[in-house]
């Protein structure tokens, strides 16, 4: 009888508890449906850049179901690969392809290689005699030897700031709202965006020493290729911190308790590992590419790619700076309007 009351208590608890519900229920359909798009996206399409002597090995390409790109010069097709538009350039020495690959995507470099391979098997029987077709390959970026770690480490590096910072956030500013402290200050004169700026500023500077942590232990222990500055890592990993910061503390207004919290975690975070270039985002849905396009984490590891794999510098990070900016302001903002439950003004 005693067991029944209990189970009968749980289960109305959760009956009530609508997010929850939704949780159990929805979310796993959701993150599910997510992933079926992107593990079962068509196969990466190389992007090659050919020069205008190439016109047989352009032509075998195609063939071979790549999009290929002519450019009039060498310069031109340099500066498309160095600005990732295309994943590989190839130009003639004699009768032999020289191909220089973009190199900071393995699974872009084992497409073009593949097609590149087919395309010279194809060309074998009617160039027979006459040199040899099988290409000469160069990286841009990274090697041959290049680790998968040294490619996804980048990303791993922005997902896991992100996602801690998120949850730790999240929960101690819920905290200070159940233990009383949040509606003690709101009783006070200070102004709601003062609050807000104060518990960001407070929270930060942890998110600065753990920013600090993980790039230099991911850098200087694991070894994850590193040909950029460490200080715009460091600058990287601050701003994603400082948006998974607004976030969560954003997120936990509308949170209950620690449990309801940490059910934002499978709504906010895992779409946003998906889609923040652990998968090509090319082979993915127009729409689907759009939701990654405005989500924080694409945008920094964008940038911690450009800097560790290709080695670039402000110029190239520049719209991830300010776009990270920008997502930090807007969460502030809206915290700021979020305070507008607990205090009317």
């Amino acid at each position: 009888m005693r067991i029944r009351a209990i189970t009968q208590r749980i289960l109305q608890q959760f009956i009530h508890d609508k997010r929850t519900m939704a949780l159990m229920f929805i979310a796993p359909l959701l993150v599910l449906s997510l992933m079926s798009l992107v593990f079962s996206s068509p196969a990466y399409e190389p992007k090659i850049g050919v020069s205008a002597d190439t016109a047989v090995f352009r032509t075998a390409l195609e063939a071979q179901q790549a999009e290929v790109t002519g450019y009039g010069d060498v310069e031109s097709g340099n500066a498309a690969l160095k600005a990732g538009d295309i994943d590989a350039f190839i130009t003639m020495k004699g009768s032999t392809p020289s191909v220089v690959l973009e190199g900071s995507n393995p699974a872009a470099n084992r497409a073009v290689i593949m097609a590149l391979q087919e395309a010279a098997q194809s060309l074998q029987p009617v160039a027979s005699g006459s040199g040899s077709h099988m290409p000469q390959i160069s990286y841009l970026y990274g090697s041959q030897d290049m680790k998968t770690i040294d490619r996804f480490g980048p990303i791993m590096i922005g997902v896991f700031v992100f996602f801690f910072v998120f949850l730790i956030a999240g929960v101690s500013f819920l905290r200070e709202r159940t233990t009383g402290t949040l509606e003690r200050l709101l009783s006070t004169p200070l102004k709601r965006w003062e609050i807000v700026t104060g518990y960001v500023c407070g929270f930060g500077i942890f998110t600065i020493f753990q920013a600090l942590l993980i790039s230099w232990f991911s850098i200087q222990v694991l070894g994850i290729m590193m040909n950029g500055s460490f200080g715009y890592v460091l600058l990287m990993t601050l701003l994603l911190s400082m948006s998974a910061l607004t976030l969560g503390t954003l997120l936990s207004a509308f949170a209950a308790n620690e449990l309801q919290m940490i059910q934002f975690i499978p709504l906010v975070i895992v779409p946003q590992i998906f889609l923040s270039g652990l998968f090509p985002l090319d082979t993915l849905p127009l729409w689907l590419q759009r939701i990654g396009l405005a989500t924080p984490i694409y945008y920094g590891s964008e940038a911690l790619m450009d800097i560790m794999l290709r080695g670039q510098g402000w110029e190239d990070i520049a719209r991830d700076v300010f776009m990270l900016i920008g997502f930090s302001l807007l969460f502030m903002l809206l915290n700021v309007l979020a305070l507008r439950k607990h205090r009317r003004m």
